[in-house]
Order: C-alpha cells, then structure tokens, then sequence
C-alpha cells in the first residue's frame, strides 16, 4: 500500500470513529441551516455548509426537498421563490440564484462539499415531510439515503424528520443509521421501542417535559434540542448537558460554552 492509500485509509478510519454514533460530546454546536446568520449567508447555501465547517462545528443541519422531476434540492421552506419545490421541474427553480449567487444547490452537491476538507462536522439531513401525499414523502427518503451512500458519506451523516414514518423507512434502508425524531410528542422511551436513536425537540417541548431529558440519558438517546437562540436558554440547556444544541447562532452559542468551562 503507497503512502496516499495508507493516508486516506486513516482519514476514513478516524472519520468513522468520529461519526459513528451522531454523538459527539455533550453540548456540541450544530449550525441550523449551516452557519448563516452572523455572515449574512444564505440558509441551507454551500457556502453555509462551508463556513460550518470551517467554524468546526460539531455539526451542520439542512432541509432536503424533491422537485417535480425527481431532483434533491437544499431548502428550508416547501417553496422557492413562490414556487412550490413539489409542483416545480429543477430548471425552473435555479433560474433564481441565492443572496450570494449562488444557485439553489442539488443534495449531490451538498454533500460533495460536506465531504471536503471536513473532519469532525456531521451532516445533518432532515427530510421534509412531503406536501403531497406520506407516501411521496418516503420515496424522497428512500433517494436521499441512495445518494448519500453512493457519496459514501453515510458514516458523516445522521437523518431527522418531523415525520416518523419517514425516519422509520430511513432505519429500513440503513439500520446504522444515526435518526432523531424532530415532532416532540413522544417519549424517549417510545422512541427507543421503534429503533429511532435520538430525540431533537424543540427547546419548550424539554422545559414542558424535563423528565425526558433524564429519560432520554437513561435509555441512551441521542439528545438534541431547537432552535437556541437565546443566551439564557442557551445556558439551561449547557446546564442540562444535552448531546447537542441547534442554533442560528453558533458563535454565541460557543462563547457561552466558553465561559461555563
């Protein structure tokens, strides 16, 4: 084996050791949407991703939509410049370009550059529940997983989803896969009887039902909370130690992290 082999086994080898649970270390930072806000990024753009990364981010979320004919597209909302992604061809999405120019990127090539030059920001795919039908839903599932393996970037991903039934068919396809159920309204110990590994409720949902959070430690899942803005909920939740915390604000959100230690 040459030295270039020798060296990217061992990168692939820690990557997976780094990745391999969608648990990093307690209050680890994940940039909702990618690191956007304090650069005046576009959401969900490459150049979130990359800065994300770059930060060295614990992890990086993003909003996977199917277009009409049939493309995985990156984008919070079920519409695009007025467009609905479901009802709409892929053309005519990327005639609008983003803030920064860009065009609205492909899956493919989301990962393609989560992939580069990234040692320890996991990829955090939420899957939309379809618009359309639950069914539709499912299939987009089922084409996110395939493209994310064939990028081999599985080891560097984990799945949530408001939709239970989607992370459900996600745990079919790959029953390594790291899953966090986004919806609030079950138990972690409901969650556990499904197979699903991790919870990421919104932060009111935890102050509703703090039990949940020791239940959740107890039945070992995955502990993640949304969206924290806040710097006193910031603070509860560092207090609490969750596995990690989603924010729009990644670099107040590590000050704060900072200072407790």
């Amino acid at each position: 084996m040459n030295k270039n082999k020798i060296s990217k086994t061992l990168f692939l080898m820690s990557m997976m050791v780094v990745f391999s649970s969608c648990s990093v270390s307690k209050n680890a930072v994940v940039a909702h949407r990618g690191a956007w806000k304090k650069n005046n990024l576009p959401e969900n753009s490459i150049a979130s991703l990359r800065h994300a990364i770059d930060l060295k981010l614990a992890g990086s979320e993003f909003d996977v939509w199917r277009t009409a004919d049939d493309s995985l597209v990156i984008n919070h909302d079920a519409h695009c410049n007025k467009l609905l992604i479901e009802d709409t061809n892929y053309a005519d999405l990327i005639k609008f370009k983003l803030s920064n120019g860009e065009k609205l990127p492909t899956l493919y090539e989301y990962i393609k550059e989560g992939k580069r030059n990234n040692k320890r920001t996991l990829l955090v795919c939420e899957v939309k529940p379809s618009e359309i039908s639950k069914e539709r839903g499912k299939v987009t599932a089922v084409k996110t997983v395939e493209i994310i393996k064939k990028l081999k970037a599985d080891k560097i991903t984990c799945y949530i989803s408001f939709d239970y039934e989607i992370l459900k068919q996600i745990q079919q396809l790959d029953p390594k896969a790291g899953l966090q159920y986004l919806e609030g309204n079950k138990s972690p110990a409901e969650v556990k009887k499904d197979n699903i590994s991790g919870i990421d409720y919104h932060y009111s949902v935890f102050q509703k039902h703090p039990e949940w959070i020791t239940e959740a430690k107890d039945n070992k899942i995955t502990l993640n909370v949304w969206t924290v803005n806040d710097a006193e909920v910031m603070d509860w939740i560092i207090g609490n130690k969750f596995d990690y915390i989603t924010t729009n604000e990644p670099e107040l959100l590590k000050e704060r992290l900072n200072k407790k230690n």
